[in-house]
């Protein structure tokens, strides 16, 4: 990103301390919002008793809008004025915590999880583009990026303990709650202390991009979370990943069409913002996915403490905020693929490490060092990925390369879940129907066993088996199939890091430096 005026404020002085705060605790907000559902994954199941794929929507009703409008939201602050944005995105998040505190069911929890996340898509780029916009220089700008992914990744352990804390000492509608607080003084310390910028550029919404995208996606994640429920090979899911292959194209299409397209395609020859792209899907999807995981097994599978799950959290984000000092040097000394490349490895040997563990060994001490690897290498690789691909745009691009970035990254985060979710319940699945036709349980507790599973899946067995005296001798099959099927999500997870880790390695050899226009290079 070069320094020219066009990336100072609309009132021309810079990055002001109103404007710092405002836009670090709107992604800290957005963040929390994010991962809140995490640690309480237990509890929704244990008090709403969700069936089959439902548990896996509570996080991606939040997620999914957020990967689908960040393009669009960006775009909108670029017209109109960031501020905006940033007071709108948090009323609006307050409004769907609010909603979900109040739930009586699964589907409004649901509702109230979309809305937030509504408002999280409008903060997650819109924060980020409206510090960008203020830095006059590129090591202010490197310090600026290190401090908002500090915040990100803040808001990451601030949630499970939230959520640790209210359910433990009231309910877990109380996280929502104090959610909805942090929400309303957001909204309000964005209204008054904020400086407005924006960067129109000649730019106008591209409606026919933002549809297809929005549908291509919503398509691709509905298949992947209802395929385990509804079957791979039927209609519906079938139907579902033809038309995201289909509108997802079609978005390619557009935006090479368009006068002012959604998203600028020639980004992505700027080899160096293709590939922090790839790696923000990939790596990011590693991260979330071994959260996501951890947060089953320590919740609905071992049914421990909701602070347990907390303390798990913390290991996986709060090190991005001890590590404050050394990334954002890191940044500005350090080659970019070296940084990806060491801190998707660190994610990569903390999944290995991970899948070994037995579902049995419910002390934390185990846990310690596997989420202490997940969490420093995702301190590493968050910074780096958001450097890499916003360090290397015009100034003028830096709300579309902020948007892309984050949607990038979300996506993955969503993929995180949906995926890791179908893969281990699949798995799971599979594993308890075996190992239940060939044990000597009596044919009456065999069929029980088979209509839970057929009706709610693997985590309804574990549930019922525990509860019920009557099918306690299904719960031993039931914790071993889970057991075996998050440990293969940690292999997918730890897969996808290395994988990640190779191309970071192999493409990205030196220092990034900014470049006045992607077509360049």
């Amino acid at each position: 990103m070069t320094t020219e005026p066009a990336a100072r404020t609309a009132t021309g002085r810079g990055l002001t301390t109103g404007t710092l705060v405002a836009g670090l605790l709107a992604v800290c907000l957005a963040q929390i919002g994010l991962a809140i559902p995490a640690t309480l994954n237990g509890l929704f199941q244990s008090d709403l008793h969700p069936v089959g794929s439902q548990l896996t929507w509570i996080s991606d009703a939040f997620l999914l809008p957020v990967a689908v409008l960040e393009l669009t939201f960006g775009l909108l602050g670029d017209l109109f004025g960031r501020k905006r944005l940033l007071v709108g995105g948090a009323s609006l998040l307050a409004v769907g915590e609010l909603v979900s505190a109040t739930a009586s069911g699964i589907h409004q929890l649901w509702a109230g999880q979309a809305l937030a996340g509504l408002g999280a898509a409008a903060l997650f780029p819109t924060s980020l583009a409206i510090l960008a916009a203020g830095t006059t220089s590129p090591a202010q700008r490197a310090r600026v990026i290190a401090m908002w992914a500090a915040l990100l990744s803040t808001g990451g352990f601030l949630a499970p303990l939230l959520g640790g804390i209210t359910a433990t000492y009231g309910s877990w509608r109380w996280s929502f709650v104090v959610v909805t607080a942090i929400a309303a003084a957001s909204a309000a310390a964005s209204a008054l202390f904020a400086v407005n910028s924006s960067a129109p550029g000649g730019r106008s919404l591209d409606v026919a991009g933002q549809l297809t995208i929005g549908l291509g996606l919503f398509s691709l994640l509905y298949a992947i979370i209802q395929g385990p429920t509804d079957g791979w090979a039927s209609p519906s899911i079938v139907i579902a990943f033809v038309l995201a292959a289909v509108f997802l194209a079609a978005f390619v299409l557009a935006e090479k069409r368009a006068k002012s397209p959604l998203l600028r395609l020639d980004l992505f020859r700027n080899r160096a913002f293709a590939v922090a792209s790839v790696v923000a899907v990939v790596g990011m999807f590693a991260f979330l996915g071994t959260a996501y995981a951890v947060s089953i097994r320590l919740g609905p599978v071992q049914d421990q403490a909701p602070m347990r799950t907390a303390l798990a959290f913390v290991l996986l984000n709060g090190i991005t905020l001890v590590m404050l000092p050394l990334t954002e040097r890191l940044l500005t000394t350090a080659a970019p693929g070296l940084l990806l490349g060491a801190g998707l490895l660190l994610i990569a040997a903390g999944d290995y490490w991970a899948a070994t563990l037995p579902i049995t060994d419910s002390t934390f001490t185990s846990l310690i060092l596997p989420l202490g690897l997940v969490g420093l290498g995702f301190a590493i690789t968050v910074s780096s990925i958001t450097a890499t691909a916003v360090n290397t745009v015009p100034v003028h691009l830096a709300g579309m390369a902020s948007a892309t970035t984050n949607l990038l990254r979300d996506f993955g985060f969503t993929l995180g879940p949906a995926v890791i979710g179908a893969v281990a319940l699949s798995r799971a699945a599979n594993n308890f129907s075996n190992s239940l036709h060939d044990s000597a349980l009596p044919a009456a507790l065999k069929g029980a066993g088979t209509a839970v599973l057929e009706e709610g899946g693997p985590l309804a067995v574990n549930g019922a088996s525990t509860a019920s005296p009557k099918l306690a001798d299904l719960h031993p099959l039931a914790l071993d199939a889970l057991g075996h099927g998050y440990s293969i999500g940690f292999i997918v997870c730890g897969s996808a890091a290395l994988l990640s880790a190779l191309l970071a390695l192999i493409t990205l050899h030196s220092r990034t430096t900014p470049h006045a226009d992607p077509t360049e290079r």
